[in-house]
């Protein structure tokens, strides 16, 4: 019989860039080609320069894992291709690579996940996920994939669309989490996951460790945060600006339930409307535009690269709902804008008198020089920003009880800088190198 085997490819001993090989004797399978995040000293890397890199100078510099067959290099010897990719969710760090990867190699992943990446590669210059290698996995269904079955699990992350897998093989489970959390709006996620596990004898539990390698931040549940993001919106006098990944659905609910409580109207910019657009009935969102609701504005870096490119159908689809700055800062103290510190010259550098910025991401990214310019104009006008974030990864609390709940007879951690940590509360826990083969 053959066995199944498991290779880290990257991410055993980092946050991020998550890449790993199961195998059989006659399939092989990539969970994640992520793009790394941190370099050995934990400074965080410039992935827009990466972004921009060819296959062959990423493969120079270290940024591909070593996987035969996987990446389009024209000095490749090995013509076998793995049979598959899959992808737990959108993220940079799990998709990164993906454009790179040879164009004949099948791509499962969620619906959401593909709604996600176009939009990253409409607005953000990302990957977007090839129609003609793109499969759809469905939560709860069986795929087979050669020689295993993969059974997806949807998670709670920042984003939407994410999915944690179950492989089986020759007798042997495999479950990998994937990014997940356990304080998000969505709990019934993860105990359906423990409900459907926990019987089930699961030989290696691939999980992620973020934070046993980073402080857990503010301890509160999103439904907590919503609540403090209302209080926030109700008490402004002026203009209040939303600075938040709108692929975080968990956070753009808060903003649109914080502007109908304060009697407020929502302004997108196009990106946060097309991202409705996407996903407003699958997710029971409203949509700019439609039913009145909503208006959507037109950053001047967009229509900069109208006039240079020409409009399109996406950027045309929300002209009935433009609204102008100008009307936005006139009735300040009705709207709530999404905002992304590339907008501060659309206000020529001067924010309207009590503008309220709620900084609703990871607070290290404030730290940025164009975050410290955006704050310093909030402040010249009596204005201030307020951090309201909690983290799209499980708190360490969570981590370890999700991970005796599961009960699996090995433990390998990844997305973490300390995998050690896992062996403060776990007995069976392997502590894998990047490209080593771990047989099951």
């Amino acid at each position: 019989m053959q066995l199944m085997q498991l290779t880290i490819l990257r991410g055993a001993k980092e946050v991020g860039g998550n890449c790993i090989e199961v195998s059989t004797g006659k399939t092989r399978i990539i969970l994640d080609v992520g793009m790394p995040l941190f370099d050995e000293n934990r400074q965080a890397l410039d992935s827009f320069a990466m972004r921009r890199m060819t296959t062959e100078e990423l493969n120079r510099n270290g940024v591909l894992p070593k996987v035969p067959g996987l990446f389009s290099l024209p000095n490749e010897t090995d013509p076998n291709e793995p049979d598959a990719i899959l992808l737990s969710h959108a993220h940079l760090d799990h998709v990164g690579l993906l454009s790179h990867t040879r164009t004949n190699i099948p791509i499962y992943a969620s619906t959401g996940t593909s709604k996600m990446m176009l939009a990253g590669a409409v607005f953000a210059n990302q990957n977007e996920l090839p129609r003609e290698r793109f499969r759809e996995l469905r939560p709860n269904q069986r795929v087979q994939i050669g020689d295993f079955t993969v059974t997806s699990f949807p998670v709670d992350h920042s984003i939407f669309g994410c999915l944690s897998f179950l492989i089986e093989a020759n007798g042997k489970r495999l479950f990998y989490t994937g990014d997940l959390r356990l304080h998000g709006r969505k709990p019934g996620m993860h105990q359906e996951i423990i409900s459907q596990l926990q019987n089930q004898a699961i030989d290696v539990l691939v999980v992620e460790g973020t934070h046993f390698s980073f402080d857990d931040g503010r301890d509160v549940s999103e439904t907590e945060l919503e609540n403090e993001i209302v209080e926030e919106v109700s008490k402004s006098t002026g203009l209040v600006l939303a600075s938040f990944s709108p692929q975080n659905v968990d956070r753009l609910v808060s903003f649109i339930r914080a502007c109908k409580q304060a009697n407020r109207v929502f302004v997108a910019d196009v990106y946060t409307a097309f991202l409705l657009y996407l996903i407003g009935q699958e997710a029971s969102l409203p949509v700019p535009g439609q039913d009145g609701w909503g208006r959507v504005y037109y950053p001047k870096s967009l229509c900069a690269a109208v006039e240079r490119k020409g409009s399109n159908k996406v950027i045309d689809r929300f002209q009935s709902c433009r609204i102008d700055l100008s009307e936005i800062v006139e009735n300040r103290k009705k709207h709530l804008m999404v905002f992304r510190p590339s907008m501060l010259d659309d206000f020529s550098g001067t924010f309207p008198k009590a503008t309220t910025c709620l900084y609703a991401t990871w607070h290290g990214y404030s730290e940025r020089p164009d975050w410290k310019k955006t704050q310093e104009a909030i402040e010249k006008t009596g204005g201030k920003v307020t951090h309201v974030h909690t983290s799209g990864h499980a708190l360490a609390k969570d981590i370890v009880q999700f991970t005796k709940a599961i009960n699996a007879r090995s433990i390998i951690p990844i997305h973490s800088f300390a995998p050690e940590t896992f062996k403060k509360y776990f007995d069976n826990v392997r502590l894998a190198s990047d490209g080593e083969t771990i047989t099951i």
